[in-house]
């Protein structure tokens, strides 16, 4: 399959979304987080953007070694489980994943599809439907993503393939940052290389704002006061936030920088790259697996990437990993702080920000010095507020909803309120971002990320 595929869908997506159904009647939208070991999957179904819901949710986990499908519908329900010899191609799993999807819907037939895409580059600040000159923009991006972008597109070009009507819309983890000021995004570099755009991109954007929105509903001051959001997971970063609008990001041109991750090395001095290189010779393609999957808590550990598999360990690696992870996450807080000029609200998010009690407590009581005060007890039962009622600063667990994000995003560019079109520059703000009344979301419609 090929951009080709992509084209002819492209022709055929002004007037698919010129048919797309009426305001009274039902949307039904596909979002997809593809990776390379995972295709996760999300149905939401709904007559406007905020009434959008989830209807089925699952991934195939395991790809390369032993790929397995699970769907679970809206009351928990499993809906499909499913496994595959590990020889089955990445390709080959999202036709059977598209197979499942369209012998679930039956005559509810999808009205477009949102992806998740990691990198959208200097251009890209909102989302965009995706037309052959957008694909191939992303595809050139590869680089800057190598380990997320070919598989967070592979699957706009399948689709296209097997559903050429199809609208397909692109969401960006780098468009929520494109309102840092630029003196954040530099690096002390030639200015001719920053022109070329190796430059502070920053991630996670989906998750933060969805946050954002989010926030207002637990914390109305947020709206228009300091916080600092710790999207903590497999993939970990921190955002600084004022007024809804995020300043500075812990991670910067790529996805390795910032806080050491489940595999992942976080920020390094680049003298050590060197090192490695020149002293120690290690490939280009060694280096790549080393910074990517053999660091962070796995490779200070020895033993995981799991967090909940070291706190359950007394292995002192294991503590030392947990040590590290927790300092790193603390001092970037500092940092934050200083570029959001103070702070008035913590905010914990994904895997775990929103599950690992005994990391926010050790994160919030390095933070105490900024006047966070936590509530035991409400931690232990995951908040969602977990800091007194004295305290200076408020802090709260809140789930992301990445996928939700996608979808709202995909609707307004493919379905809005009954009156089928894309969107036009009249719908976007000064800052590059849709309508904030059009993304805020209510503080119950998380789905653990």
């Amino acid at each position: 399959m090929t951009v080709d595929h992509v084209e002819h869908s492209a022709m055929q997506n002004a007037s698919a979304v010129s048919k797309a159904p009426a305001g009274s009647i039902p949307t039904c939208l596909l979002v997809i987080n593809a990776g390379s070991s995972s295709i996760k999957f999300s149905l939401l179904s709904g007559t406007s953007a905020a009434t959008l819901d989830c209807i089925a949710e699952g991934a195939i986990d395991g790809i390369g070694t032993a790929p397995h499908l699970h769907v679970e519908g809206r009351d928990g329900a499993q809906l499909a489980e499913h496994r595959w010899p590990a020889d089955v191609s990445h390709e080959d799993l999202l036709g059977h994943l598209m197979k499942w999807i369209e012998a679930h819907l039956g005559d509810n037939h999808l009205t477009a599809a949102g992806h998740r895409i990691t990198h959208g580059g200097l251009s890209n600040r909102v989302p965009q439907l995706v037309t052959p000159t957008v694909l191939a923009e992303l595809q050139a991006l590869t680089p800057l993503a190598p380990m997320h972008q070919p598989h967070n597109l592979a699957p706009i070009v399948a689709l296209a393939a097997r559903h050429p009507g199809l609208p397909q819309v692109a969401c960006f983890d780098t468009a929520f940052h494109a309102t840092n000021p630029r003196i954040s995004r530099l690096y002390g570099l030639p200015a001719a290389m920053a022109d070329e755009g190796i430059l502070r991109f920053g991630f996670h954007g989906l998750s933060y704002e969805y946050i954002a929105g989010a926030l207002t509903q637990y914390e109305p001051r947020a709206r228009h006061g300091r916080a600092i959001v710790a999207h903590l997971g497999s993939g970990a970063s921190m955002c600084a936030l004022v007024g809804g609008q995020s300043v500075a990001s812990s991670m910067g041109f790529s996805v390795l920088d910032g806080l050491p991750m489940g595999s992942r090395c976080g920020a390094v001095d680049p003298g050590v790259l060197l090192y490695l290189l020149q002293e120690k010779h290690l490939q280009v393609d060694e280096l790549v697996t080393l910074l990517y999957q053999k660091s962070g808590l796995l490779g200070v550990s020895g033993i995981s990437n799991d967090v909940r598999d070291l706190l359950q360990s007394k292995a002192p690696q294991a503590l030392e990993a947990i040590d590290l992870f927790v300092y790193r996450a603390a001092r970037e807080i500092g940092s934050l702080v200083a570029a959001a000029g103070g702070l008035d609200t913590l905010v914990f998010t994904a895997g775990i920000g929103e599950h690992a009690a005994p990391i926010r407590a050790r994160i919030c009581a390095q933070a105490a010095w900024l006047g966070v005060v936590l509530d035991p007890q409400a931690n232990d039962t995951h908040g969602p507020r977990i800091s007194r009622l004295d305290s200076p600063v408020s802090v709260w667990v809140i789930p992301t909803n990445e996928a939700l994000m996608v979808a709202r995003h995909t609707f307004a560019l493919t379905v809005r309120s009954g009156d089928a079109r894309q969107v036009s520059g009249n719908d976007v703000d000064a800052s590059g971002a849709l309508p904030a009344n059009r993304l805020v979301v209510p503080p119950d419609a998380g789905i653990a990320d």
